[in-house]
């Protein structure tokens, strides 16, 4: 076991390193590589100090909670807004401002600049504005899979595709076939061939 390193994932930053990692989606081998250590230390710790066991508890929680959502957002069906924007050029006067706020924000950052570099920059401010031309609601119908998906696993019992079927008796043959010749009986069963 890497003597001493646990340490320092014991303290309030490591911890949270290690719970946005879980966060992020990341396997406990791939968590362990950014720790430095081997998987299986990772698991011994885990074992051994409960807080790095709660904060990889909970990072994936958040994330498989946010999962659960989407798949019942996604099962159900939701309504979203969907924005168009078109490009329009700036008046004189709007553009004439634009350059102002950014040439006073850019020389700020850039006291030594040359005036030619002054020049560059405004050159590089777009004359064209981004202006929402409609709002329009869009509805994403339920999803099947999705619903089967959510109900198998949350009502197994019901909507497994297997199911055990028990039959507790026995099997008899009703049909009377004493009436009949042997050679009848031999065309019948031929007739299964």
């Amino acid at each position: 076991m890497a003597k001493g390193k646990f340490e320092q994932w014991l303290t309030p930053e490591g911890l949270l390193q290690i719970e946005g990692w879980a966060r992020d989606g990341l396997t406990d081998e791939q968590i362990a590589h950014n720790m430095g250590i081997k998987r299986q230390t990772l698991y011994d710790w885990k074992k051994k100090y409960p807080d790095i066991s709660d904060a990889l508890k909970r990072g994936k929680e958040i994330v498989d909670r946010q999962v659960e959502n989407a798949l019942l957002k996604r099962a159900l069906g939701y309504q979203f807004e969907e924005e168009t924007y078109i490009s329009m050029p700036l008046s004189q006067e709007e553009y004439d401002l634009k350059v102002d706020v950014e040439l006073g924000i850019w020389n700020k950052a850039h006291p030594n600049a040359t005036q030619d570099e002054r020049d560059l920059f405004i050159l590089s401010i777009p004359k064209r504005r981004e202006v929402l031309e409609k709002k329009v609601v869009k509805q994403v119908s339920p999803d099947t899979t999705a619903q089967i998906f959510w109900l198998k696993n949350r009502k197994p019992a019901e909507w497994r595709d297997k199911r055990e079927i028990e039959h507790g008796g026995e099997i008899t043959n009703n049909i009377d076939l004493s009436g009949l010749s042997v050679e009848e009986l031999r065309k019948l069963a031929r007739s299964d061939d």
